[in-house]
């Protein structure tokens, strides 16, 4: 194994953290940090200047912000980005954009722009780093919103969406809701996986079986992810709530820190959401969770979708719905930021298809078919 090291630009308009995600990352020996920035446009002449192989981008910063940044670096010297992003609507917003142009992850601020405990996320911030640095860099095209959109709760399933700008890729399925929310689909992502599900679910048509998504993601932006994708999509998508009763039209995000586990009382399944559980596979929410509660609930009448991330999450999980007789899709190599999650489905032999995102609502319909006759 090579011993160069990984050699770390910090761009953040406070020095306080400038010194301390510096510190941070030359405590480990794996990495280096050869520069500092104080905005987007300082930032943009160290990336030509320095060449690092990966970034740390501050969200909020005077001059020129780190979506900005994002967006001029993937045009003259594509790199991998990590958003050090502040819990506020702005930064988290700008946080997804950021995904969407290209960065491949991102650490939210324990408390606020000026984190003075930052130092207690320190593990996190190396390991996101070195996850980066194997990145593959993207080049992404943003996907159109709405301005306006109705916010969906369980509370007024009745509310009507307005048509999405682009259009569902694939034909509803030919099933009353009966039979629909006799199945699921559930969809496993991580590092570099918020616009694979956005562009996935953006191109699902309304008749759908009832989808449960798990991204790894922190506590305070699942609610946003939620909301960014109902924009695009004629489905139903929203946070999944503790005791909500499972329908069809509708995706469930797994809200951070929580596993999602499911229930079935009678002829309905309800969502249960525990924080206490430990974290698996270093995660909560885990897509391992999910998929076993998938397979024990729905059995074989299920569609397993495994996309980009580092790590194993979600081949315990598939192996046991591909057992039941569930149908297994895996994201391809080329089109992966991290291709670690998709790479051990795949290695399981349990894969019925491995694709590229832009073929996979197709698959997922096709398969719905297969399963429901």
């Amino acid at each position: 194994m090579s011993n160069k090291k990984i050699r770390v630009l910090i761009v953040d308009d406070s020095a306080f953290m400038r010194k301390v995600l510096s510190d941070i990352l030359n405590s480990d020996p794996e990495i280096e940090v050869v520069g500092t920035a104080r905005d987007g446009l300082e930032a943009i002449e160290l990336v030509q200047k320095l060449e690092p192989d990966v970034i740390t981008m501050d969200v909020e910063m005077p001059r020129m912000n780190g979506l900005e940044a994002v967006k001029k670096i993937m045009e003259i010297r594509p790199t991998p980005i990590v958003m050090v992003s502040a819990l506020t609507k702005e930064g988290s917003e700008i946080t997804f954009k950021a995904l969407e142009y290209g960065a491949v992850d991102f650490i939210p601020k324990p408390s606020g722009s000026i984190s003075l405990d930052i130092r207690k996320i320190g593990e996190e911030i190396i390991r996101k780093v070195k996850a980066a640095a194997k990145a593959k860099v993207l080049r992404r095209r943003p996907i159109i919103r709405r301005e306006t959109q109705p916010t969906v709760t369980q509370q007024k399933p009745e509310v009507e969406k307005k048509a999405p700008t682009t259009l569902p890729a694939v034909s509803d399925l030919p099933y009353p809701e009966s039979k629909l929310k006799e199945m699921c689909v559930i969809i496993g992502s991580s590092t570099g996986g918020p616009p694979v599900v956005t562009e996935i679910i953006s191109k699902l048509p309304k008749r759908m079986p009832p989808i449960f998504v798990v991204q790894h993601m922190p506590s305070g932006f699942t609610r946003l992810f939620a909301e960014r994708i109902n924009q695009v999509s004629v489905l139903n998508v929203k946070e999944a709530e503790h005791g909500e009763r499972v329908q069809p039209g509708y995706v469930y995000i797994a809200p951070g820190d929580y596993h999602m586990l499911l229930r079935k009382r009678g002829d309905s399944v309800y969502i249960v959401l525990d924080n206490q559980m430990p974290k698996v596979n270093g995660t909560r929410p885990a897509v391992d969770v999910t998929a076993d509660a998938v397979a024990n609930v729905y059995g074989g009448k299920a569609v397993g979708v495994i996309l980009t991330g580092i790590g194993r999450d979600g081949a315990y999980g598939f192996k046991k719905i591909k057992e039941k007789g569930g149908k297994i899709i895996a994201q391809n190599k080329e089109t992966c930021v991290v291709f670690g999650m998709p790479k051990a489905v795949i290695e399981l032999g349990i894969a019925d298809a491995v694709l590229p995102p832009s073929e996979i609502p197709k698959a997922i319909v096709k398969f719905c078919k297969e399963i429901l006759g």
